[in-house]
């Protein structure tokens, strides 16, 4: 086995610091899940190791494995030995983890407030192994006890989420890596019935608490947006497409902020915010071309999207602080929705 020939092999130590440069980016998450399993005790060799980092890595060879206990044993001076009766590696010094030194403090920061972040997917397949990985790289920090101030002094709020089935996830996740079309009963939301939609999935978008499948929708022969949440029966067909040059929703999305929705027309939108609103306007941006004119009662902006309906509900959103001025199919949309509020409110 590899890992048998990595421990045979001439043991050079590097009495220097290891630099950050010693080991790609991309390695530091697997050293910290080997570290993690060699310290367990359970005396893991490379085929286990492979197998433990499948879940949150994915596809890993022994090869890969071999060079990662080479780097840690060589370059970092972890002490690994083989023991031939548990056939595995261990640690000869039993409370030895690896150095954080080629690490910055910051980048392991940001990597353990990543795990409160996280907390925003939890209802989603992908959380328990991201936050497992983060937990295994951030752990070496943790046992210095330093790691835990920001566990309650950075919070990002909890926004509501349609929870996505295991078994559904699986299938999109397999259709998008494999270019394969998907065939789902779907409900739009203004649908009484489920219909048939046979899809060519481009991407996974997720906003504010939802996930969507963007892609090809051969009975519309366009591009659509698709909430899981509304979708039942999924079957992962055997027939594959080809995925075109231009089918990146940040791209076609015209350069407007207003999450996962994009429609076919791109509008020229003019809109008046008063009050309360103007701060909140201009405090963020909304659109790439966005531009803003101060009033003396407040601010215009005007910007491009295809973003109609978004649109229209942030200028509902704002109940009076807002007032579309262009176009004319906004201001139109926004005077029906204002007279049936007017309506179920009874005023006369």
């Amino acid at each position: 086995m590899c890992y048998i020939l990595i421990m045979n092999e001439n043991k050079k130590r590097n009495a220097g610091a290891p630099s950050r440069a010693s080991v790609p980016k991309s390695a530091l998450a697997r050293l910290y899940l080997i570290d993690q399993r060699i310290a367990s005790g359970v005396y893991p060799n490379a085929k286990q190791l492979v197998e433990y980092l499948r879940e949150p890595w994915g596809k890993v060879s022994i090869a890969t494995v071999g060079r990662d206990i080479a780097f840690m044993r060589d370059r970092l001076n972890a002490p690994i030995d083989y023991d031939a009766k548990n056939r595995g590696i261990y640690y000869t010094e039993p409370n030895y983890r690896i150095p954080m030194g080629f690490s910055g403090a910051d980048e392991l920061l940001a990597l353990g407030m990543a795990k409160n972040i996280l907390n925003l997917y939890r209802d989603t397949p992908i959380y328990d192994a991201a936050h497992k990985l983060l937990v295994s790289i951030t752990a070496p920090l943790a046992s210095e006890g330093s790691s835990d101030w920001y566990e309650n002094r950075i919070v990002i709020p909890q926004t509501p989420t349609a929870p996505v089935p295991q078994e559904i996830w699986n299938q999109i996740t397999k259709a998008l890596r494999e270019n394969r079309v998907l065939v789902f009963d779907y409900r739009r939301s203004y649908d009484e019935d489920y219909k048939s939609r046979r899809v060519r999935p481009y991407q996974l978008l997720f906003d504010t608490g939802v996930w969507y499948i963007y892609g090809f929708s051969e009975e519309r022969k366009g591009i659509r947006i698709f909430s899981i949440g509304r979708i039942k029966n999924m079957t992962l067909t055997k027939d594959r497409f080809t995925l075109p040059d231009n089918f990146d929703y940040r791209t076609n999305n015209s350069g407007s902020y207003f999450g996962a929705y994009a429609g076919q027309k791109k509008h020229k939108f003019k809109i008046a915010f008063y009050d309360y609103s103007v701060p909140w306007v201009m405090d963020r941006n909304w659109a790439d071309d966005q531009k803003i004119k101060e009033t003396d009662d407040g601010i215009i902006i005007s910007f491009s999207s295809t973003q109609f309906g978004k649109v229209a509900e942030w200028v509902l959103s704002r109940g009076s602080t807002a007032q579309p001025l262009e176009p004319e199919t906004l201001v139109s949309h926004w005077r029906n929705e204002v007279n049936e509020m007017y309506k179920k409110a009874g005023i006369k």
